[in-house]
């Protein structure tokens, strides 16, 4: 959901916080259902009490972790089910953890950053949206006039942001998604940042499931779910059907429009060096730092075209008024 990657810091870093926990748990020796009773009896994680518990009674039936997390699919991304999977299976669930809680704490640092240099932008947008009619208000009394100009400003705002949080969410099908991406891509640094985040969690989902001995195609597959890019994951539905004609991933890459060449010159060098797990490492730190780089270029450039746009609002206005208020002098001269 792009609207809650970009607003929702509170949730990014109490999952940093339990993925940091997991972690410390496992490497001081406790099994993992005691690292989950751990934590379900800690008040800082209420609200995974009732998933915990689920997760806990499933590894009692015999289930694996991987397996017991799956049946929270739509409470835990793609990205993390993955992740985890391939932790379990490679026998580096601790490792997993440090990677999912470093993840989720840059995510977090990027949400507030992003809303705290957005706040005063906001608040003078809510000013001015209140302030600009109520010289009308003061001289006509008209109560109703003065809800229209402002409430009828903000509420369709409010309703374009929720349904653009609405139409991105991982609920909703898959072309409504693609759509939004397509739209948010043309966004200056924005698109660019969402899409080098997502190869970024593409490469460290793909290194991981590789070095776990999933086979190629399905580690394809799954990387490209938990990247969270419909793009993304249309591009790569192709990868198996090329795969099972004889194709290597380096020859398909050469026709995959999504990766930029960086992507493909690595991951053609890394796959005949026998170095891909190390070019895939460097491919998600180069694109996790440039993600966040634009992300903060965007981030900075935002509020000052926002407050740009309400200056010339209001200049607008005010040379409106004055404009109007001479011309009626010299009206009354006149006569």
């Amino acid at each position: 959901n792009i609207m809650a990657f970009l607003l929702n810091a509170g949730s990014s870093a109490q999952q940093s916080e339990f993925y940091h926990q997991l972690g410390t748990l496992s490497e001081a020796g406790l099994s993992l259902p005691q690292s989950l009773e751990t934590l379900d009896r800690s008040k800082g994680f209420r609200a995974y009490q009732q998933r915990l518990k689920g997760w806990r009674e499933a590894i009692g039936r015999g289930e694996t972790f991987a397996e017991a997390v799956s049946h929270s699919r739509g409470e835990v991304p793609d990205f993390d089910l993955a992740l985890l999977h391939a932790g379990e299976n490679s026998g580096r669930l601790d490792v997993c953890f440090r990677l999912l809680s470093k993840y989720y704490s840059g995510r977090a640092d990027n949400i507030r950053e992003f809303r705290g240099t957005l706040a005063y932008p906001a608040f003078i947008f809510h000013f001015a949206v209140f302030i600009i009619p109520f010289p009308a208000l003061f001289q006509s009394g008209n109560l109703a006039a003065y809800l229209s100009a402002t409430l009828g400003v903000l509420i369709p705002i409010y309703i374009a942001l929720f349904a653009l949080s609405w139409a991105s969410s991982g609920t909703r099908g898959s072309s409504w998604r693609r759509m939004i991406e397509a739209m948010i891509r043309f966004v200056p640094f924005l698109g660019a940042a969402l899409k080098s985040l997502a190869l970024s969690r593409f490469c460290l989902a793909l290194e991981s499931l590789l070095n776990a001995g999933v086979s190629v195609s399905d580690a394809w597959i799954t990387a490209a779910d938990a990247s969270g890019s419909p793009s993304l994951i249309a591009e790569v539905s192709s990868f198996p059907d090329a795969m099972d004609c004889g194709q290597t991933p380096s020859e398909w890459l050469d026709s995959a429009f999504f990766f930029p060449d960086l992507f493909r010159m690595s991951y053609t060098s890394g796959e005949a060096s026998g170095r891909l797990d190390e070019n895939l490492t460097r491919l998600r730190k180069v694109y996790e730092e440039e993600g966040n780089r634009k992300l903060r270029t965007f981030s900075q450039w935002l509020p000052r075209l926002i407050y740009f746009g309400i200056l010339l609002v209001l200049a607008y206005y005010i040379i409106s008024f004055w404009t109007g208020y001479f011309n009626g002098v010299l009206d009354s001269v006149d006569i």
